[in-house]
């Protein structure tokens, strides 16, 4: 989808949502964190909802720019599923991702586009289960509450929302609605991601303490993005908020190890970032003096660091860097009373451990880091992974973690399973976005996360180790 200046996008919005203002909801005009009273239910809960089995999983797509089409070429080889719609304001991609459709010798879909609002007439349609929305950050929230209130499950690329407000909106609307939005955080469907969230389900580290997450991706070369594709409209972030950009990668594995939302919920979080300046000193090498990159003010430090505080005592810190030239990370640590897992890269280290039963721990056996991850796959790869690994992989998209991300969510769907993912989860990973904002804004204080699950996290039962 293209690119909208935030005057376009209000107006838009306006008009997209007009079912929500009738209702007395309305999107929100800031990214500041609103106190808002204990909410009362819109509808019920739904933690764990499980759906009625379709036979047949019916898609459409909003946004196939770059990440949409991926998800396109994927569902073409996924059984069980049928492409009916495709919408995007893009000519190009569009005919691109419907030609693959047709080239794969299935039904051509139906084309929609012509303006910002196209995808409502999709929508409409009573063909439709599910709807994937691949589109700019701003149209996420939005496009999920229409699809949800047009009676179909809405899968919505990260971050779910980029506001206090949205969050609330959508979780409301799939209570009221009884509908599955899912934010599509494809990480937990990677192989390590998935073998150690196994070792914690087993106990290999202990009582979990602490974790680590980040978003470490030099992502710079996207401002030469200039009309099209990600940096069109992601570039623009960097000048509008002073925070954590994008969460979710690193946070939602570490949620999944520590059951948040589910037994531990994000009690509040401190933020401080580094000054901007990675940005700027790229446009001034990269583009003429007077071009638009270079008429540009970035405020969004080049690496954010958050601390997030547990109702259950954990600690989490969260980082995002997009901009400084340094490798790619996620972290992924998580830290327990026996022990460690870190990434990137990938390393052990355990005081207790399964491969030397029955003898005396070295004093110094956890002082140095395993890094041969052969006998950990071999003992705790996760079964998902021993039933689809080989063919996400055949399949692609980041290792295979895409490939094996919506083959569950279509195997839910199918079965009449509750999804790994829901929409508390999504507001829950997501809005560390705005409030890392606040409290970088307000000298690192720290803010109170809201509650999304309105105290159902005490009651929820931690994600299984599904395919066992």
């Amino acid at each position: 989808m293209k690119n909208y200046n935030r005057r376009t996008f209000l107006k838009a919005a306006g008009i997209t949502t007009a079912s929500l203002v009738t209702a007395g909801l309305a999107l929100p005009t800031s990214a500041k964190t609103v106190k808002m009273p204990p909410k009362p239910h819109l509808g019920k809960s739904v933690m764990g909802l499980v759906s009625p089995k379709l036979d047949i999983v019916r898609v459409g797509f909003i946004g196939v720019g770059q990440r949409g089409y991926g998800h396109v070429k994927h569902f073409c080889h996924l059984d069980g599923v049928e492409i009916k719609a495709i919408c995007d304001t893009h000519q190009t991609v569009l005919d691109r991702a419907i030609e693959f459709v047709v080239e794969q010798d299935l039904p051509k879909p139906t084309a929609y586009t012509g303006s910002e609002h196209a995808y409502q007439e999709m929508l409409k349609r009573d063909d439709i289960d599910i709807v994937i929305i691949s589109t700019p950050w701003e149209w996420h929230a939005p496009m999920g509450i229409d699809t949800m209130e047009n009676g179909k499950h809405a899968f919505v690329e990260v971050p779910l929302a980029m506001s206090v407000e949205e969050c609330w909106q959508i979780v409301d609307t799939a209570e009221r609605t009884q509908k599955n939005c899912m934010m599509m955080e494809n990480v937990n469907y990677g192989r390590d991601e998935l073998m150690v969230l196994n070792m914690v389900r087993q106990g290999v580290f202990g009582d979990l303490l602490h974790g680590e997450a980040a978003y470490i991706h030099e992502l710079r070369w996207q401002m030469k993005e200039l009309d099209h594709k990600t940096g069109s409209w992601r570039t623009h972030w960097h000048t509008k908020r002073n925070g954590n950009l994008y969460p979710t990668h690193g946070l939602g594995p570490v949620s999944q190890y520590m059951n948040i939302n589910r037994g531990d919920r994000f009690d509040y979080l401190t933020s401080m970032s580094s000054p901007a300046l990675g940005r700027a000193l790229y446009a001034q090498r990269e583009f003429p003096a007077d071009h638009e990159r270079n008429q540009l003010e970035f405020v969004n430090g080049d690496m954010n660091t958050s601390l997030i505080k547990t109702v259950k005592g954990r600690t989490i810190m969260v980082q995002h860097d997009t901009t400084t030239p340094r490798p790619y990370s996620r972290h992924n640590l998580i830290q327990g009373t026996n022990g460690v897992f870190a990434g990137f890269p990938n390393r052990i280290a355990l005081e207790q451990s399964p491969f030397n039963q029955g003898e005396q721990a070295s004093a110094e056996s956890f002082h140095r880091w395993d890094m041969d991850m052969t006998r950990w796959y071999d003992k705790y790869d996760h079964p998902l992974w021993q039933q689809m690994g080989q063919e996400a992989e055949r399949n692609g998209g980041h290792g295979g973690m895409d490939f094996l991300m919506l083959w569950r969510m279509v195997y839910c769907l199918r079965n009449g399973e509750a999804l790994d993912q829901d929409v508390y989860d999504g507001a829950a990973w997501s809005v560390v976005n705005i409030l890392s904002e606040e409290s970088v804004n307000n000298r690192s204080n720290s803010v109170t996360f809201p509650d999304f699950t309105r105290g159902a996290w005490k009651t929820g039962k931690p994600l299984g180790i599904v395919g066992a």
